[in-house]
């Protein structure tokens, strides 16, 4: 793991590369609350954001300042009274860990996903520990092993086939920016493509010959081919003509969708195409009012799974189209979608009850009833 101390070398040349014997010299040298606190506070802080880790030196006055926020060693000085200058790695066992988690649950009332993140912070750092001192190994196992409260699965929002007709008409192309914003939404929808490989798509990623697809680049830099319809084919061929003239000689590093800065195109960032979606629900519920107001991007790739689940597409396939590496992940995530297919079999095969109410059963019949077998 790579390490920067916030301190300048000799020559003032900014942060310099802090070895491991350095961190190991730290971990024996100073008191244990500041090391536990003081890595923590850095996990905590990197690991909610940015996924990566920074550990930084702190000085006295900023360690005084990160012991603020709620850590373990927090919940042990209100439930256990235990003052902070005596907590030491020994707090850090299973038992006070899973107390830790009840006193954030039950009585700070945090939400599972706040609970989550805090887990994983103290997670990382004992990890980070445990390479450094080899008797704190245990205790990175045995923290390993706990989980974070579940949080509640609620049904995915997506929108209707009306809903989704009025969305993906609203930009008519009366100007070139309305048929650039049309062909952008048109194009999200049909591959269910993430913001980000949207606006990362480049000219070479565009194979319109029969089979037509694009090559989307996701998470980690993964790449995945995704079928588009042949009516989307039609529509991205009248757009390169007029978007990208001459498209065949062109860079294939342009990329599709751009906006002209000192002339040059630069690609449209996640933003631009939210505004361009929320401008086309703005349109569209002249014409479907039921367009949700909280529309966004991830609500339109929500909505292609949907309508490919509850069109008969096998969750496998849906899972390469989204670029799920668990099969488990899109089937939690579309497990509503049975239930709401299950209901309209279920009342597809029900005939209709369009008769009066019966007569309430009498005493003699429930029990000529109750004996049939």
């Amino acid at each position: 793991m790579t390490c920067f101390d916030n301190s300048h070398d000799h020559r003032g040349h900014g942060p310099y590369r802090v070895t491991a014997k350095d961190r190991r010299a730290r971990l024996s040298s100073e008191s244990p609350i500041p090391v536990v606190q003081a890595c923590i506070t850095r996990a905590w802080s990197s690991s909610s954001s940015t996924g990566r880790i920074r550990w930084e030196r702190l000085t006295p006055a900023r360690f005084t300042a990160s012991t603020k926020s709620v850590r373990p060693v927090k919940g042990l000085s209100e439930v256990e009274h235990l003052d902070r200058a005596q907590a030491g790695f020994e707090h850090f066992d299973r038992a006070h860990l899973k107390a830790w988690l009840v006193w954030m649950r039950e009585q700070r009332g945090y939400a599972p996903r706040t609970i989550t993140l805090r887990l994983t912070a103290i997670k990382t750092f004992l990890a980070y520990a445990s390479q450094e001192d080899i008797t704190l190994i245990a205790l990175s196992q045995a923290a390993k092993t706990l989980r974070a409260p579940a949080s509640p699965r609620t049904p995915i929002e997506y929108l209707t086939e009306q809903q989704t007709r009025a969305v993906l008409a609203a930009h008519v192309g009366a100007t070139a920016k309305s048929r650039r914003n049309r062909m952008l939404m048109i194009l999200l929808y049909d591959t269910a493509a993430r913001v980000s490989e949207i606006t990362d798509l480049t000219l070479g990623d565009l194979v319109l010959t029969p089979p037509g697809h694009l090559t989307l680049t996701g998470k980690r830099n993964k790449t995945r081919t995704v079928p588009i319809t042949d009516k989307t084919i039609e529509h991205l061929r009248v757009y390169l003509y007029e978007f990208h003239p001459g498209h065949a000689r062109l860079p294939t590093t342009r990329p599709v969708f751009y906006s002209l800065h000192d002339g040059q195109p630069t690609r449209l960032s996640s933003d631009t195409v939210a505004a361009v979606l929320k401008s086309a629900a703005r349109t569209a519920r002249s014409s479907c009012p039921t367009v949700p107001e909280n529309i966004h991007c991830h609500m339109l790739r929500k909505t292609k799974a949907m309508d490919l689940y509850q069109h008969g597409i096998p969750l496998p396939i849906i899972m390469r189209l989204l670029g799920h590496e668990n099969t488990s992940t899109t089937a939690a995530f579309y497990a509503f979608a049975t239930i709401d297919m299950m209901r309209a079999a279920v009342n597809a095969a029900t005939p209709a009850i369009t008769g009066s109410p019966a007569e309430p059963l009498t005493q003699d019949t429930l029990h000529s009833l109750y004996d049939l077998r």
